[in-house]
């Protein structure tokens, strides 16, 4: 074989080695691996619609309703209310028909019953019933008529005890925009602490002046009685932990004035914002854990500035004499000068009244933990939620907006990783981030269901699954390694690599190419 020929199908061999090995192993050995996502059942999420709706049972009393009308009422149960106080009616309801989460039992007195004052028309009770007194019916109303005549008073009941349109646009304030809200919804959105998994709680005690003031508190058994059986009741929505601390000579970030009318000292509201920086800096944090701290301060002035008052911004004593900070926690100035004479041995033993105490931290923790005001309308009366710190429709009313909260931000969360890996196609997808985005959306899918069925307790399980699986697979440290790795690196890279390789095949396949074609014209000639 001529020793040009040969060196032809030489060239011809390493530009087919090239070709068919080398390229699609050179590709298959340097592809970024990107693991399936489900993106279609993700983009569903972006325009997702919320089916919610509220079961509600009307139960008439004994003597509500005439004979004839209760012949004409299909598989309807009519109690015998006991006549007593309205609280332990409350109690006989609930035992007598346990309502589930997240729904209302309304049930009608007569007119004329004795269970409620003249002047109120609806009681609401610790669980998730309420007594309705009737308004006067027709004998000759029919099932439809009577129900419609309820219309209005259920409805008022039912915007009391469960969740509103006010309620949801508030627990998405931070990602959706606002368009009808009232001003009070707002600011307890802004005043709640997010949704979290869990929560630290640190109740502290500020003495400024330990040469003055020895200072007691039963803070565990305060704890126990005021505050653990709340947290009992949120145990469904997080974790909490909580612990405590005495911080000796911890002084305020801002001096008092003596106000002379009232011989006292006074902080103002608009000073009250740079009191919480310096104390602050002092609490510690918990390193260990990631969870939201709530803090609580207990501030005895020292004996030259007692006492001391808090006025807000009407120039008015606050009457608790304390403050909170949105989604920080609260403060309580506690006087001590009352309970020593002038010539009282220094320091002064001073037991704290815990009751006090803990009835202000606890309305606090209560608004840091987004359990809103209810302003009832004229006629109503709420029972106080007594030693357990929260009634049932107002864990049904948290239940639904952290739910709905939660559903929110896993679908926001899940929905930005999705665009991001879609725009940047160098990003690493590995099995782990895909099982955890698929368990995200089948967590989502759950919750929505459960939401709308109106199975709280499960639908906020589903939800707290899809944040903790949406927030790891978008926090994932791998996604991270050929995050800022463009195009333009990639060919600075493999060019100075397969130029020297490919510039001696290419010239020989040109090579090649052209004497094919020269010999091609000379045959041609020739036959010619």
């Amino acid at each position: 074989m001529p020793e040009k020929q040969r060196g032809r199908y030489a060239a011809l061999a390493i530009a087919a080695v090239v070709i068919v090995v080398g390229i699609p192993l050179w590709w298959k050995t340097t592809e970024t691996y990107r693991a399936w996502l489900p993106f279609s059942e993700i983009s569903e999420l972006d325009s997702l619609q919320l089916q919610l709706s509220v079961d509600i049972e009307v139960v008439f009393s004994r003597g509500t309703l005439t004979p004839e009308q209760q012949k004409k009422f299909p598989l309807i149960s009519i109690p015998e209310l006991l006549t007593s106080p309205s609280t332990e009616a409350d109690l006989s309801l609930h035992m007598l028909s346990e309502s589930s989460c997240g729904s209302v039992v309304v049930y009608v007195i007569p007119e004329s019953s004795t269970l409620l004052p003249e002047d109120v028309k609806v009681y609401v009770g610790q669980r998730r019933t309420a007594l309705l007194r009737s308004p006067p019916f027709k004998t000759s109303w029919n099932l439809k008529e009577v129900l419609s005549n309820l219309d209005v008073e259920v409805e008022q009941v039912v915007s009391t005890m469960s969740f509103g349109h006010q309620d949801i646009v508030a627990a998405l304030s931070n990602r959706v925009r606002m368009t009808k809200v009232t001003k009070e919804s707002m600011a307890d959105s802004m005043r709640a602490i997010k949704s979290s998994p869990g929560y630290e709680i640190t109740f502290s005690l500020l003495n400024p002046d330990p040469k003055s003031h020895s200072l007691h508190w039963d803070i565990e058994g305060a704890v126990q009685s005021y505050i653990q059986p709340l947290l009992n009741k949120l145990a469904p929505i997080a974790n909490f932990s909580v612990d405590s601390q005495i911080l000796y000579y911890a002084v305020l970030g801002v001096n008092p004035r003596f106000d002379n009318s009232v011989s006292a000292y006074t902080l103002s509201a608009d000073s009250l914002s740079h009191v919480i920086n310096p104390v602050e800096a002092r609490l510690g944090s918990n390193a260990a854990s990631s969870n939201p701290v709530l803090n609580f301060l207990l501030y005895v002035p020292d004996a030259h500035h007692s006492p001391l008052f808090i006025r807000d911004h009407s120039k008015r004593k606050v009457p608790s004499n304390a403050f909170h900070s949105p989604r920080w926690g609260g403060i309580m100035v506690y006087n001590v000068n009352e309970m020593y004479g002038p010539e009282a041995e220094r320091p002064v033993d001073i037991n704290i009244n815990m009751a006090k105490v803990m009835g202000v931290f606890l309305a606090q923790l209560r608004l840091m933990l987004g359990v809103q005001h209810t302003h009832p309308p004229t006629g109503f009366v709420l029972q106080s939620p007594g030693s357990a710190g929260l009634a049932d429709w107002e864990l049904d009313r948290l239940l639904w907006s952290r739910s709905v909260e939660n559903i929110a931000t896993a679908s926001t969360t899940i929905t930005s990783l999705a665009q991001l890996l879609d725009q940047i196609g160098n990003i690493v997808i590995n099995d782990n981030i895909a099982q955890q985005v698929s368990s995200a959306v089948t967590s989502l899918q759950s919750a929505v269901a459960e939401l709308e069925a109106g199975n709280l307790a499960f639908a906020l399980q589903y939800s707290r699954e899809a944040i903790l699986a949406s927030e790891r697979a978008f926090f994932d440290p791998s996604l991270l390694h050929l995050l800022y790795f463009p195009d333009d690196q990639k060919f600075a890279i493999y060019i100075p690599l397969f130029l020297p390789m490919c510039v001696p095949i290419v010239l020989s396949l040109l090579k090649i190419v052209s004497e094919a074609k020269k010999r091609r014209a000379d045959k041609q000639a020739k036959s010619d």
